[in-house]
């Protein structure tokens, strides 16, 4: 079953022991603290590893001016871009020498398409990541709700392990790249 944002903190909360929310702006502590924190916690954990269902690839818009020095076009970024991984030109996406300044991409090229971690939303998150921001979300909740340090420690220890397991899961659904260019099989001819 798909999760909303509030679904994935209601769930953090009862891991902690609190009461599980409906809403945002519901007026309660755990409301509150759910709201402050949810976002940041959601966008760290999708940063934090090129995950498959978040990369996304696009084609960037040229912006008319360019950058003060060291490249000859800025890009305008996604709006949903949370991490690049590679840029490339010519039907690739990578490849491409480039730099990230603000909310542009800087590159010596007319096009540039971009492979990137953007943001979905919540209900196209696998459960394996569910899981594994669900565990983040409780270690995070824990010390605004509870004050209680040694819970925290414990809960961001789960959501480590549960991180790791997440990004093994995740690791599983790619095929493995093959040896493109090995200087031994060349040797053999």
């Amino acid at each position: 079953m798909a999760l909303t944002a509030v679904g994935l903190c209601s769930r953090a909360l009862i891991k902690i022991g609190a009461t599980a929310i409906t809403a945002f702006d519901e007026g309660t502590a755990e409301a509150e603290v759910a709201d402050a924190l949810y976002e940041p916690a959601r966008d760290a954990l999708l940063s934090a590893n090129p995950w498959s269902f978040a990369t996304r690839q696009a084609t960037l818009p040229r912006l008319a001016d360019g950058p003060v020095a060291d490249f000859s076009a800025a890009f305008q970024l996604p709006a949903d871009f949370l991490r690049a991984l590679g840029a490339g030109a010519g039907g690739r996406g990578r490849g491409l020498d480039c730099r990230i300044a603000g909310r542009t991409l800087q590159a010596d090229s007319d096009t540039v398409t971009l492979t990137y971690i953007g943001r979905p939303a919540e209900e196209d998150f696998p459960p394996f990541f569910d899981q594994a921001l669900i565990a983040r979300l409780a270690a995070e909740f824990c010390i605004p709700l509870t004050e209680n340090s040694s819970r925290a420690d414990l809960l961001q220890r789960l959501a480590e392990a549960e991180f790791r397991r997440a990004r093994q899961i995740d690791r599983q659904q790619d095929s493995q790249p093959g040896f493109e260019d090995f200087t031994l099989i060349d040797a053999r001819g």
